[in-house]
């Protein structure tokens, strides 16, 4: 058996055409003991980009005034300035040496890098500026938020949560799809589907020309003609839950977003807003994703949310302090053993001397002891007040009148009338009362 031998000269254009190689007399002589170029770390590297500058609209935008969009327009009709002179075009680059002007106004000092979870209503549009008129989310977050944008949208009909941020660049980097953050949903959806038919989608689905990328989705429980499912994918594509399912050949009727990466809805009420806090936000973002994004977490913070007054009270009440006493955040702390059974010894004794107090004002002690409950039908609590008309002599009955075929006749029997009347109410004699069993025995 035979090989062929193959040349060790590389396919392609020879002779003049090809590169030529330096001769040794040509190359650079390295100095000795010279070190090998090392990698610049991240932090130089970001340094550098920030030394290069960025675009104009993007450093507008990252300043809180408003979307790239709207600053080329702003550009366009010569509102901004740049060194003195009025920008006629958004493809130019500044840094940080460099002044901008907007309106004849520096801009505002960039403010550290923040993110909100909102609980998105449904029949809200995400958007800035809705043609039809319809009511979107920024018209219905709190006054004290800054300029904040989505990360990603949700349609009118589909609930749940909706990230908020100031940083632009963050915006960006969390709603691509290569950073890999899972979407869940649950989702109800009228008609009937299988396990098995949910799990095909795990290697990804083409509807009409498009390629979805793998899906995860679990079916929870049938209700009636609707399905539950848990729906979970990395890509986000305009509705891209509602044309898988409508591929499987369910009607999807309703749709809520429970987490995005990291970040879940929980127990948040539909309509609030609930900030990250920054520590948080740095170690779920990790270094790679900051650096990118361009995340600054040392800045200062212009805009705070108004803090809700404590209701000393409820304070008061639980902690056993003293009333106006101030709770320690209304959080807990970590104590020994020790402290904590000397903590609730001292409840306990603070508890018992309440309750001593309160039977104390409970019982009656000194002139109140002659006082009796008010429920008592027979004892009176105090001396029977007089009559109004006790000192004045009664009026006599008014005078009965007879009518007759004549006229008004004289009533004769009037006294010996009212004799009897005064006689029945007093009621019989005991001298005159008959003894029972009849008249007189002879």
């Amino acid at each position: 058996m035979t090989t062929k031998k193959t040349s060790s000269k590389r396919p392609g254009p020879t002779g003049d055409r090809g590169r030529a190689k330096r001769t040794p007399e040509k190359r650079r002589p390295s100095p000795q003991g010279a070190k090998k170029a090392e990698p610049k770390p991240a932090a130089r590297q970001s340094d550098d980009t920030l030394g290069r500058g960025e675009r104009v609209a993007k450093v507008m935008a990252r300043a809180g005034l408003c979307s790239r969009r709207e600053a080329e327009t702003w550009i366009e009709n010569g509102r901004v300035q740049l060194n003195g002179n009025v920008l006629t075009t958004p493809a130019v680059t500044v840094t940080a040496n460099d002044k901008v002007l907007v309106d004849g106004k520096p801009l505002p000092t960039r403010e550290r890098t923040r993110l909100w979870l909102y609980h998105k209503p449904r029949g809200l549009v995400t958007t800035n500026k809705d043609p039809e008129g319809r009511p979107t989310v920024f018209e219905r977050l709190p006054d004290e938020l800054p300029r904040v944008l989505t990360v990603g949208r949700l349609d009118i009909n589909t609930q749940g949560l909706l990230l908020l941020t100031n940083d632009g660049g963050l915006a960006r980097v969390l709603e691509l799809p290569s950073t890999g953050w899972l979407r869940r949903y649950r989702v109800r959806a009228f008609g009937k589907v299988t396990q098995a038919d949910l799990d095909n989608l795990s290697e990804g689905v083409a509807i009409d020309g498009v390629l979805y990328g793998a899906i995860e989705a679990t079916l929870d429980k049938e209700q009636g003609d609707n399905v539950w499912m848990t729906v979970g994918l990395r890509e986000g594509k305009n509705r891209e839950v509602k044309r898988v399912l409508e591929h499987l050949g369910l009607a999807v009727n309703r749709l809520i977003r429970i987490s995005y990466g990291p970040f879940q809805l929980m127990d948040l009420p539909e309509g609030d807003v609930r900030e990250i806090r920054g520590r948080v936000l740095r170690d779920q973002l990790g270094d790679a994703l900051a650096e990118e994004a361009g995340a600054d977490f040392d800045a200062p913070i212009f805009h705070q949310a108004k803090q809700e007054p404590e209701k000393k009270s409820v304070g008061t009440k639980r902690s056993g302090g003293k009333p106006g006493e101030r709770k320690e955040g209304g959080q807990g702390k970590w104590l020994t053993a020790r402290e904590g059974k000397s903590e609730t010894d001292r409840r306990k004794a603070a508890k018992s001397d309440r309750s001593d107090q309160k039977q104390s004002k409970r019982k009656n002690s000194g002139a109140r002891q002659e006082k009796v409950s008010p429920r008592s039908r027979f004892r009176m609590t105090s001396d029977p007040k007089p009559r109004k008309d006790a000192g004045e002599e009664r009026r006599p009955p008014r005078q009965r009148r007879i009518w007759g075929d004549d006229g008004l006749m004289e009533d004769k029997q009037q006294e010996v009338r009212s004799e009897q009347d005064k006689k029945d109410r007093r009621g019989p004699s005991k001298a005159g009362r008959r003894p029972r069993g009849g008249g007189d025995r002879s």
